[in-house]
């Protein structure tokens, strides 16, 4: 495969590069596309936990949607997403 990249990505990458985080412009991009993937995963999961709380509240149980239970659910998120736990399937687009 052959990838035709901007000035500044390649200048990015360059950076990373230089300042010795990478050994490569191969390892920076699949550092990249790692992150990407757990990125991706970790909103999946806080889509399915979003979900079960409209499903509890459908139900009538209160919930107590405060900034710190999202900042829970989306630390949660991350961590699953990063252990590689799987996604319900009602949440995967």
């Amino acid at each position: 495969m052959s990838v035709t990249l901007s000035p500044r990505t390649e200048d990015l990458i360059q950076r990373w590069i230089d300042i010795g985080a990478y050994p490569d412009a191969n390892a920076v991009l699949r550092d990249a596309l790692r992150l990407l993937e757990e990125q991706k995963q970790g909103r999946q999961w806080l889509r399915a936990e979003s979900q079960s709380a409209v499903e509890q509240a459908e139900r009538g149980e209160l919930i107590d949607f405060t900034p710190e239970r999202f900042a829970e659910i989306k630390r949660r998120a991350l961590e699953n997403a990063q252990q590689g736990m799987p996604i319900r399937d009602a949440v995967t687009p």
